[in-house]
């Protein structure tokens, strides 16, 4: 894989042009950010064009701008924006640094065959969001969280744009044991995929590998060139055998209104 030509793809497909359902995409000089447009729905910068002279400035106006509109924020980072200390000017300005992901990519047209095979597990469609509640349960399992926020997401999605996303859960001896999503920005040659939780009882039955072949045969049907996904060291190890390729690292880095902080 041509790494630097994919990444140069991935910034315009997946960082500059994409739009997700519930947000509002912002294009300013500096920055391409989406906005929350309902519910529990929070705010990102999901791209920057920054430089060590403009940094601090734009960072201080995108915190301006959200605490105005009362949305908390992650700025997306990636190891190759500029300038090469941005994370610890984000640090700097509040933002709370996450734990590292890799960003892997898939080119469908080098996927190994066994993608393609018929899925032998209970792999179910969650085809209207009345049946997110399966989806949350599982993740909450998972993580021990509050999914609110995804919950509002998802229904969006679902409701606006239910062709641009594919929803799975998987079943053992009838109980939801996993669940993942792909989604399909218009006019992408990428499909990006997410979730990919098993509840710790069902781990090592191969329903990480159903769930990621179901989703890679849904992208190929659409004719689709790329999987994309954010991956966590868990997960990682697992794509890397189905050819998958870092091209990045990438941090969430999050931010709170001080409004905000005081409630939780």
């Amino acid at each position: 894989m041509d790494r630097a030509g994919i990444r140069l793809i991935y910034d315009q497909d997946q960082r500059i042009d994409v739009e997700y359902p519930g947000n509002r995409r912002e294009v300013t000089p500096h920055v391409v950010r989406l906005v929350g447009t309902g519910g529990h729905q929070d705010g990102a910068v999901i791209y920057s064009r920054l430089d060590a002279f403009n940094a601090d400035a734009v960072i201080r106006e995108q915190l301006k701008y959200f605490k105005h509109i009362g949305q908390s924020l992650e700025w997306k980072l990636y190891d190759y924006d500029q300038p090469p200390d941005l994370k610890e000017r984000l640090q700097s300005h509040g933002f709370e640094i996450e734990e590292s992901e890799a960003i892997m990519v898939l080119d469908l047209d080098d996927a190994p065959a066994a993608l393609w095979q018929p899925i032998g597990h209970d792999v179910r469609l969650i085809a209207s969001a009345d049946q997110l509640s399966v989806v949350m349960d599982v993740q909450r399992q998972v993580w021990d969280e509050d999914f609110a926020p995804l919950t509002d997401y998802l229904t969006a999605v679902l409701n606006e744009a239910p062709d641009q996303m594919r929803i799975y859960v998987a079943y053992v001896d009838g109980k939801p044991a996993s669940a993942a999503w792909i989604y399909f920005p218009l006019r992408s040659q990428f499909g990006s995929l997410w979730g990919g939780s098993t509840v710790s009882e069902f781990r090592n039955q191969g329903l990480y590998t159903a769930l990621l072949a179901t989703r890679a045969q849904d992208a190929r049907l659409r004719g689709v060139r790329y999987l994309t996904v954010d991956a966590s060291p868990m997960s990682r190890p697992i794509l890397e055998k189905f050819r998958f390729e870092m091209i990045s690292t990438s941090w969430p880095c999050k931010w709170k209104p001080a409004s905000t902080l005081q409630s939780d």
